[in-house]
């Protein structure tokens, strides 16, 4: 089947020649013209979005917004932002939320679907998987480190006897970095073994998931005890700081 593209454009004009060139390559193409629209989409169907081409100027709640939602949700599918703001600094905030691609407007189509059929080959890649067997680990359904205590299987979590919530996601990264306490993990190890993703994927969603799970998991998070950053290596979770069983 084609692959599916959800185009989020609110100039009308553009979406619908954007759309008319995408369908001319045999793509699928969703087009809604808000971020509100584009979210109810994915949240229902978001199964069979393959890729997302999503404008930043939105009425309402701009593409930053939306792209920020749905990493946050743990959805990963690749994201190519469009934008008439040609700074820097709008560019590198378009990477900080999650985009995989950036493009100023205004662009040449050649280039756009250059961009998204190489963000899909990238992603049938990481869907492809890797034959190798991977390593038998540990499994625990109950943990305790700290002031944390997290239950997996109820995905129940309390810090210092205080009830906080966690996603699934953040309850997935926690544990396999239990699972693997101790040693470093690289950035490209957990987008393939927490989100199913080729390494290769650029990408700050594992810094940002990072970030969140240290606020919730440790008493300082600018001092980080538990949730260790290996310069140029990754991370490394330590359950007992202080070496105690």
């Amino acid at each position: 089947m084609s692959p599916h593209i959800l185009l989020v454009e609110d100039e009308k004009h553009l979406g619908v020649g954007i759309k008319y060139n995408l369908e001319a390559e045999n793509y699928r193409v969703t087009l809604v013209e808000d971020g509100p629209s584009a979210l109810r989409l994915l949240k229902s169907n978001g199964d069979s979005i393959d890729l997302m081409v999503l404008d930043l100027m939105l009425p309402g709640m701009s593409g930053y917004a939306v792209c920020e939602t749905i990493r946050d949700a743990g959805m990963m599918l690749p994201v190519l932002m469009l934008s008439a703001r040609t700074l820097a600094e709008d560019r590198t905030r378009g990477f900080d939320v999650g985009a995989n691609q950036y493009m100023s407007k205004p662009f040449e189509l050649d280039e756009l679907l250059s961009r998204i059929k190489n963000l899909l080959q990238q992603q049938r890649g990481q869907r492809s998987g890797d034959s190798t067997p991977k390593r038998a680990r540990p499994s625990f359904s109950e943990v305790s480190f700290g002031d944390v205590q997290v239950n997996f299987e109820t995905h129940q979590a309390s810090v210092a006897g205080e009830s906080v919530r966690m996603t699934p996601k953040e309850l997935k990264l926690l544990k396999y970095f239990i699972e693997h306490e101790g040693r470093v993990i690289s950035r490209n190890e957990l987008l393939s073994e927490v989100w199913d993703l080729s390494g290769n994927l650029q990408t700050r969603a594992v810094d940002q998931f990072i970030a969140r799970l240290r606020k919730i998991i440790e008493p300082d998070s600018t001092v980080p005890t538990h949730l260790l950053t290996i310069r140029d290596a990754g991370y490394r979770f330590v359950c007992e700081p202080d070496g105690s069983p």
